[in-house]
């Protein structure tokens, strides 16, 4: 069994009002040294039975086509942990 980390990020082209919300919140806390804020999403999946990095990979990216980002605005980045971390 092994564990993958997806980050979903909107494309540094799409407004983020989320974002810029947070960093006007922030600022009013006292916070003003902070600039910009991307807000996003974080998965974290348990894989069984995927020995194979590459295949592993390759079924993390269809997951993300397909369910997990909206690739029109969102970019994506896939990490899978070595067995046993």
């Amino acid at each position: 069994m092994s564990r993958a980390h997806v980050w979903v990020m909107p494309k540094r082209t799409v407004l983020d009002p989320q974002g810029e919300a947070v960093r006007r919140a922030l600022a009013t806390l006292g916070f003003a040294g902070v600039t910009s804020v991307r807000q996003g999403k974080f998965f974290e999946l348990e894989l069984a039975g995927t020995a194979d990095p590459a295949t592993a990979q390759a079924e993390l990216e269809r997951m993300c086509e397909k369910l997990l980002a909206n690739t029109v605005i969102e970019d994506y980045r896939v990490e899978i942990a070595p067995a046993g971390a």
